[in-house]
């Protein structure tokens, strides 16, 4: 019993019970209503008083931030719009109008868009593509290019067209009369273009020359519609 109660084992056993009390008084004992542990990541937002309402973010809120997609987009609409205006006052209101009637529209994003209506529609005039047509042009305007194509296959006679370029195409005017957006374009195309009888014999134009042809469209479309594609409702040739 001497042997087991020496001062070396007293001593260690003194050490023991300390280190548990002052585990116990630092990690206290759980008795099941303790509060749950605090998120480190939220609890640094929290202020001195620990309350919620006082909450001060690091850096603003999402809803709280500028929508600077927003801010860039409109300027760059804006300088879109300046450019393709050239200070024609009345123009830059009428695109002004355009864009907010229908907020996909830009005036670049629009020319890229009629370029390509209007190499469309005049080769698919020159091929008496009906069905491409019809797709692009309003009924009307649709009526007259089916009108002259079908008096061309009554004479039998056939075109050879190559679209070159538009080496120069403009708005000339816009305007939003609150049911449909319209904009008024100016082509100036270069095209080789040759018409032929049923025999061959050069009837109009020149296969081996390219000219220039002039001419106004005016393409329109109801911003309120699902249909988000602008067609031609009418067509003039420019001196």
């Amino acid at each position: 019993m001497d042997d087991f109660l020496d001062l070396p084992t007293l001593i260690a056993i003194a050490v023991a019970v300390f280190v548990l009390f002052r585990l116990r008084s630092v990690l206290g004992t759980r008795t099941g209503n303790e509060r749950p542990p605090v998120d480190r990541s939220r609890s640094s937002t929290l202020d001195k008083t620990g309350g919620q309402d006082n909450v001060t973010p690091l850096r603003p809120r999402p809803a709280e931030q500028p929508d600077l997609d927003a801010e860039r987009r409109s300027r760059k609409l804006e300088a879109e719009i300046d450019q393709a205006a050239a200070g024609n006052e009345a123009l830059a209101t009428g695109l002004r109008a355009v864009a907010e009637a229908d907020p996909g529209f830009t005036p670049k994003y629009f020319l890229d868009g009629a370029k390509q209506a209007y190499e469309m529609i005049v080769t698919a005039f020159a091929q008496g593509d009906r069905q491409t047509l019809r797709n692009l042009l309003e009924k009307e305007v649709f009526d007259g290019f089916q009108k002259a194509i079908a008096e061309r296959e009554a004479a039998a006679r056939t075109v050879d067209f190559t679209f070159v370029g538009l080496p120069k195409i403009a708005i000339v005017q816009a305007d939003y009369d609150k049911k449909t957006v319209s904009v008024v374009v100016d082509f100036h195309a270069e095209v080789v273009s040759a018409t032929r009888d049923k025999d061959g014999n050069l009837v109009e134009g020149n296969a081996d020359q390219v000219q220039i042809i002039a001419d106004e469209w005016t393409f329109a479309r109801n911003p309120k519609s699902r249909d988000p594609n602008w067609k031609v409702v009418g067509t003039s040739q420019l001196d």
